[in-house]
Order: structure tokens, then sequence, then C-alpha cells
């Protein structure tokens, strides 16, 4: 028997917000079909019922009917989904009121800038953002050359030099707000470092919010764009506006920023191998609960808590023991207590989920099947809140999730109901996850969805199942690929090598075998035992199967030797202490091959061994595991007991 990973999503909560569409505190009362309908028609000019429309809707937020038509367009030709329209339109009206405000706010003293402080208002103000960054580019210069006289002054000038240059930062950082208005983070990212150099070291805070928000800017393209290095460089600019940002002079600007920091790290440490990243993570989201206590502020309270969950959970997935899961179930239920169902439902269902992720977890490494239920439960609790339906990506992530747990508690049971409704689940959830919209989770719920179909294929003894599932790992591969995410790729060759193997025992010949040993082989490469012991425990088991099964075809009794070896190095990490269900699996593994080194060898101590082995695994599966399962073993036993007999006498 051989084993596959499951993989499971959960969801950082970046904000906590009600789930009433308003933009500006004013209803807007479309659905995502007609402001989709509204953005063609801003993009066109169009005239009609649709401008009346946009004009209603101008008057009603209190824009220009010009910057109505800019921010409908600025959405129309941004790479959203139907189901986050209305969410991206809120976003670029409430950035727009924010660049309209800081354009506003501008008060330069230098009479040229304060001209062009006013046209860039008024370009802005019908929507005309090309025009309103040229004045303030204008505007910039112009407070910039003020204050290069200003310091060709004595040191009675210096004051009003550095007010001139804060001006300058001002202007540049109010355009980077414009960037941000036409999702184009990168640019923006850009704006405000250059706004930051602008500010003179005598005003260290001001400079520290400036490189605050060029990380948020990183932060937000790295984790849309799957760019690592973005999410690299936001951390490092998180530490910079930490230095320049004390907690005795701004605690609440400064627990924010950790969890901004936390979110980056954590968003980092689930596509990298080891774990640095991630324990960053929980450090920064200890931190900031410092501050951020339940009494003072119980939502973000809620919120950190349900990230610091997120990291926890990662971490203890790559841990062998379960400490850090039970931190992570604790911190995900501590959330719930200040999410209540009726005033936040959709953050209550994700929190559910969340909890539910660590359940699975927990339960893929106990012998009893409560945790796994309790998974499943939790999952259908998050399904069946209809604020979570109503985003179409977080519906498909409870539907992944949920499949998962099914899987894994199909695998424990004869009857394969579980395991029908783990492939619904999965396929329901790639409805949603299409390669061209998110290829990263349709890849992981290929995996999952592959997972299935292998264990399903092993137990009909179906190819067509088997070649399904290899066919699944395979288009897996195509995302996650060995330099984008090292970790889920090796995991990926582990599952595809999985269900090679198991295609390859009911094939002719061996190439099937030999591309499973290959897949293994590779995934050994990415998978160290440091840093991840269960996976790379769980790879060497794999692989020692593959290999045994090789050596019986082929009557090749180094294969045989290979495959022992294997399965001892699985054995140095699943220990009957910390995962004994797999310790069991692996010892009954080891059994046969010690069977086959010994029958065909002559080999006494080998069939010794064998037995021994058997008999552990029966020490722990016996009350535990189907009653035809548990003969099989016996009758293992009993043969590597026959034999030794025959050798002895």
């Amino acid at each position: 028997m051989s084993q596959q990973g499951n993989a499971a999503a959960g969801v950082v909560l970046t904000d906590v917000r009600a789930q009433t569409v308003t933009i500006s505190g004013v209803t807007i009362g479309l659905t995502a079909p007609e402001v989709q309908e509204l953005t063609k028609a801003a993009a066109a000019s169009a005239v009609g019922p649709l401008a009346e429309t946009i004009m209603d809707l101008s008057l009603r937020l209190g824009v220009t009917q010009g910057a109505m038509r800019t921010m409908l367009a600025t959405v129309g030709q941004a790479d959203v989904s139907d189901d986050r329209l209305i969410d991206k339109l809120t976003e670029v009206v409430v950035q727009y009121g924010k660049a309209s405000a800081a354009i506003v706010a501008l008060r330069p003293d230098n009479p040229a800038a304060q001209q062009h402080v006013v046209q860039a208002s008024e370009a802005a103000a019908v929507g005309d953002r090309y025009q309103a960054r040229q004045h303030l580019r204008a505007a910039k210069a112009a407070a910039e050359t003020a204050a290069a006289d200003a310091q060709r002054l004595a040191w009675e000038a210096k004051a009003a030099a550095t007010k001139q240059m804060l001006q300058a930062a001002q202007a540049v950082a109010a355009e980077a707000e414009l960037s941000l208005a036409a999702l184009d983070y990168p640019e923006a990212a850009n704006l405000f470092a250059e706004a930051a150099a602008l500010v003179p070291p005598s005003e260290p805070a001001e400079q520290g919010i400036l490189v605050w928000r060029q990380a948020d800017a990183l932060h937000r393209h790295g984790e849309e764009r799957g760019h690592n290095v973005a999410l690299r460089q936001a951390v490092a600019l998180y530490d910079q506006a930490l230095a320049k940002l004390p907690r005795d002079h701004s605690a609440a600007a400064w627990a924010q920023a950790q969890n901004d920091r936390g979110a980056a790290l954590a968003a980092l440490g689930e596509r990298e191998n080891g774990t640095a990243a991630l324990e960053d993570a929980v450090n920064a989201f200890q931190a900031a609960l410092e501050e951020r206590t339940r009494d003072r502020a119980p939502n973000v309270w809620a919120m950190t808590q349900n990230n610091l969950g997120m990291a926890l959970w990662r971490l203890g997935e790559r841990e062998g023991g379960t400490a850090r899961l039970e931190q992570a179930a604790a911190a995900f239920s501590a959330a719930l207590e200040e999410t209540p169902r009726e005033r936040q439902p959709r953050e209550w269902a994700l929190t559910q989920m969340n909890l539910g992720n660590v359940l699975a977890t927990l339960g893929r490494r106990e012998e009893d099947t409560a945790r796994l239920e309790a998974a499943v439960a939790a999952y259908r609790a998050a399904l069946a809140e209809a604020a979570l339906a109503q985003v179409q990506s977080d519906w498909a992530l409870a539907q992944m999730n949920l499949g998962s747990a099914l899987l894994c508690l199909g695998e424990r049971e004869t009857e394969t109901e579980r395991l029908e409704e783990a492939i619904e689940a999965f396929r329901a959830a790639l409805l949603v996850r299409t390669r061209e919209r998110f290829p990263l989770q349709w890849a992981t719920t290929q995996v999952n969805l592959g997972a299935v179909l292998r264990t399903l294929g092993e137990r009909e003894r179906s190819r067509s199942r088997l070649r399904e599932a290899v066919a699944a790992f395979r288009a897996a591969l195509m995302e996650r690929t060995r330099e984008r995410v090292p970790p889920q790729w090796a995991a990926t060759q582990m599952n595809l090598g999985a269900a090679l193997a198991a295609l390859g025992e009911l094939e002719d010949g061996s190439p099937r075998l030999e591309e499973a040993v290959a897949a293994y082989r590779a995934a050994l490469e990415e998978t160290a035992r440091e840093r991840a012991p269960l996976q790379w425990a769980m790879t060497q088991m794999n692989l020692g199967t593959a290999l045994e099964t090789l050596g019986e075809r082929e009557d090749d009794t180094a294969r045989v030797r290979e495959a022992v070896k294997a399965y001892r190095a699985a054995l140095e990490e699943r220990t009957r202490e910390a995962v004994p269900l797999d310790w069991a699996m692996t010892q009954m593994n080891l059994g046969s091959a010690l069977t086959a080194v010994g029958e065909r060898g002559g080999d006494q101590d080998a069939l010794v061994q064998a037995a021994a082995a058997f008999e552990a695994c029966l020490s722990v599966v016996a009350s535990i595991w189907p009653v035809d399962w548990v003969q099989a073993v016996e009758a293992r036993r009993e043969r590597a007991r026959a034999a030794l007999r025959t050798r002895s006498e």
C-alpha cells in the first residue's frame, strides 16, 4: 500500500468588512452583470440609458460623470472575475476619493505649485488622470525648485525647505494613490519609493508611512500575481517602516504594520521550502496581538488570531508533532468567538473553513476519525452560509477543502461513498478554479482530484481511473513548476509516482514502475528531511513500494533490498508515537519486502524481521482496520513464519 498527500488551502483575512454592497457610504444596488455593462459603456463612451445610469451613479457618489466613466473604464480594463467586479469598483472609487482628498489637502506655499495643484484637482475631478498626474509632477517640480531656493538660504530657511520637500513627497504620494486606483501596483510602489526618498531625514515617521505604503503595493502585487520577489521586497520594506515607526510613538500603526508584514511572510512561506518565513510570520502576528488586544479592538483581534492560525497551520503541516496544529485550532476557535455569524457571515464562514483545515490535518495523523468528521462538519457549515456563495472563489475553496477531508475519510473505509463525494466536491471547485483565472489554485485542485481518482483506481483495480489520476497530476505540474513552488512541485511528483506505481501494478512490463521511481526520486530532491520530515518519510515509503514491485516483477533481489532500505528510512520519522497508522502501514510494507528477500535468498534473519514487522503492524491496526485488511496482514505474517520454519528444518 502507498499513500499520497492531500492539499488544502485557507484564507488570510486582510480586513473586517460587512457584506453590504456600498461605495463611500452609498448603497449602489447594482449586480455584477450590471456593473459589467456599465464598464463597457464607459469604455465606449456610450449614450442612452446606460449613460443615464452612469450619470445617476456619479450624482449619488458625488463625482463628475467624467470621473465616473474613468473609474468604470479602469475596472473594465482590469483582469477582474465577475464575482469580484463590485469589490474592485469599490476599491477604485474609494481609492479615487483618497487620491482626490490627497490632492485637495496639498497646500504648497509656492505660487507655481499652487496653480498646478488647483489644475490637478480640476483634472482629477473630471476623471483626467493623465492631466492630473502631469500637474502633480509639475507641482512636485515647482516644490523641489522652491526647496532648492530655500536651501541656498542660511540656516533660517531650513524649516521652509523641509516643508517644501514634504509637500513634494505628498504630491508624488498622491500620484501613487492614483496608480493604485488604476490597479497598477508596481507603478504605485515605485512612486511611493520616490515620495519616501523626498522626505527629509528629520521626518522619519513621514518616511516610514510612505515606505509602508510601498510595501503594501508590492505585497498586493506579489500575492495576486504569484511574484515571490515582490513579496520578499515587501517584507524588507515592512522592516524598514517598522524601524521608523516606533511602537511607543504609534502603537496602532506599529501593530498594523506587524500584521501586514506577517501576512506577506505567510504568503511567501507557503510557497517556499523550509519554515523560516512561516516562523517569522508567527512572530509578527504575535507581536501585533500585544497591541491588538481583545478588549481594545475585538474585530481586529479576531482577524489577527485568524492570520496567526493560518501561519501555525502551515508550520504544523511541515512538522512531525501536533503542537503547532493544536495552537492553530485554538487561534481559529478564539477568532470565531469574536466573529458573530449574524454580523460577519462571510468572515465567520472563512474562519470555519480555516478551522476545518487544521482539524483535517490533525485527523490525518490520528487513528480516530473524530477530527476528520469535525473538519467535514466545519466545511459544510461554511458552505451553508449564503454569504460565502456570493464570492465564487471562496465557495470553490470550501468545496476543495471538503473534498480533501472526504478523501481522507474514504481512504479509511471500505465503502466508496465518501470518495465519490470527494470527486463531486473537487469537480465543483474546478468549475470556478479554472487554469486561466486561478492557475495555482487550479493545480492544487487537480492534485486533490488525482488523489481520489488514484485511491478509487487502486480499490477498484481500474486502469481508467488510474490513467485519469496520472493525467490530473501531470496537468497540475504545468503550473506547479519546480522554480515557482518547489514544495508543491515535490508533493505533486510524489502523487504522480503513486498513481504511476498503482497503474504499473495492473499493466504488463515495467515502464510505468520506472516512471514512478523517477518521480519519487525527483520529489526527494526538493523534500529535505530536516524541513519536512513527514513528507520526506511518505516519499521514502512510496519509493520503497515501487522498488519492491519492480523487484518482484523483474526477479531482482537488489531492487527489493533497495525497497527495504527506503522503508527503514521512512520509519526513522514515521514513529509509532507521532503517526501510529503511518508507522503500522510502513511496518507492513517492510515485512513484505523482507519476506521476499528471505524467500529468494534463504535469509533467515530477513524472515525473522519480516514476521516482527507484521506483528508490529497488527499491534496498532488489529482493532482499527477492516477485518479483511487485518486478515491479509495476518496471512503475510504466517507466510513469513512458515518460510522460516521450512528453512530451519
